[in-house]
């Protein structure tokens, strides 16, 4: 089988809704909180919101508007995997931080997910996207991480 990663995730906003005020405040939260970077970027003729996770831009979330936005009133997530607990804990803090200045940014905690051999330490947030961010860092069990395991070069 090939190897695979995601490389990007649209998400649709209502027509006119994706104005500047909107991608600015965007823009800024995800970069306080995980050091994302945005772009205006063309596609199909209109003015879309790219979010890059990284400097190549290989992993991103496209903002685009649509007569036919998504609807997502549950907990749909896009996971975003960190490395370990403490920084889980510091997008956490910084979450809550921006949160007590901002209602629009929503959290939802969850105790560590105990599975015997691995310990998913999350929480969720929300912030002016139609889905939320489940932020989680995965911590083995001694001898038990997966052998083959997904890294930058």
């Amino acid at each position: 089988m090939a190897t695979m990663r995601f490389n990007h995730m649209e998400l649709t906003f209502g027509e006119g809704q994706l104005t500047d005020e909107l991608r600015a405040d965007i823009s800024e939260f995800y970069a306080q909180i995980l050091g994302w970077t945005s772009m205006d970027v063309e596609v199909l003729e209109q003015k879309a919101l790219l979010l890059a996770a990284d400097e190549e831009v290989s992993q991103f979330i496209l903002l685009a508007e649509s007569p036919k936005p998504i609807q997502s009133p549950g907990y749909d997530h896009l996971g975003v995997l960190l490395e370990t607990r403490a920084e889980v804990d510091a997008v956490l803090a910084k979450c809550r931080d921006i949160q007590a200045r901002d209602d629009r940014v929503q959290i939802k905690e969850y105790p560590d997910l105990d599975q015997e051999v691995v310990v998913v330490r999350a929480f969720y947030v929300k912030y002016l996207l139609p889905i939320w961010l489940d932020v989680q860092c995965l911590e083995w069990a001694d001898g038990a991480a997966p052998a083959r395991k997904w890294t930058y070069k």
